[in-house]
């Protein structure tokens, strides 16, 4: 690596694979990896709505149709993905799903379980292990997962979501071991309460009555502030931090009450 790249801090003309990137942080990120000059593979399971972000992104995005609870799916679009824009430098596992469901809630309780792992545990761990060929040609390659401050404490009601991002956090610490010696980073964005399509169904009031018991910033966050921070650890110039798990939450982790 030469001491330019190492410390560049830009990211124009770098490949970046983003999941769940048709709406909330996804679309953020893609959209601001887009003005920063990156070349953006948008993907997510509509792929409406991904040409949608790929087109506000400009000229420098395509749009993929991904399931990431498909494996094949997973192994086949990354590989399209990399012969499409010549490479892959980025990789950012943002794809995930509500997963509220009762311990008791029987036979739901199952699908709800293994859904959640598959979307938000298992797809990470194969879209990275799909892309390492290509992470590995690059000479500034940078992983991102997205868990939860769910996977850093827990809420009620919510264990498979909470286990599918505790286990983010492990697996983005072992990939951090594992891909360090090679130079490719991973490292880990918790986001607290923010406003995407997952907290949509949260009446107003409920969410300002929790923002200012919860936060130290009184507020709900934006996807943009999420990406700002992945930005932040996609740079070339961030190749000395890998294995971190960072809460982006309005300083909801640092509360006692």
């Amino acid at each position: 690596m030469t001491e330019a790249v190492s410390r560049s801090r830009s990211i124009a003309g770098r490949i970046a694979v983003i999941t769940g990137a048709a709406s909330g942080m996804g679309r953020a990120t893609a959209l601001l990896f887009a003005k920063e000059g990156a070349r953006v593979a948008v993907t997510d399971r509509d792929l409406a709505a991904c040409e949608a972000v790929a087109r506000e992104c400009g000229e420098g995005a395509k749009a993929y149709a991904l399931d990431v609870a498909d494996k094949d799916a997973i192994a086949s679009v990354v590989s399209r993905i990399a012969a499409d824009f010549g490479g892959i430098d980025i990789l950012v596992n943002n794809a995930g799903v509500s997963s509220f469901c009762a311990l008791d809630a029987g036979e739901e309780y199952e699908e709800v379980w293994h859904r959640a792992l598959a979307i938000m545990l298992t797809a990470h761990q194969r879209t990275v292990r799909a892309a390492l060929p290509h992470l590995r040609a690059s000479d500034a390659p940078r992983i991102v997962n997205i868990a939860s401050t769910e996977g850093l404490g827990a809420t009620p009601g919510d264990t498979p979501y909470v286990a599918a991002k505790t286990g983010v956090t492990g697996l983005t610490r072992g990939l951090a071991v594992d891909l360090g010696p090679e130079g490719i980073t991973c490292n880990c964005i918790c986001p607290g309460p923010i406003s995407t399509a997952m907290t949509e169904a949260v009446p107003d009031e409920h969410k300002t009555i929790f923002a200012k018991r919860r936060t130290a910033l009184k507020r709900y966050g934006e996807p943009e502030e999420v990406a700002h921070v992945i930005l932040s650890l996609v740079l070339p110039a961030a190749s000395y931090i890998t294995g971190a798990v960072i809460p982006v939450d309005g300083g909801l982790t640092a509360r006692n009450a």
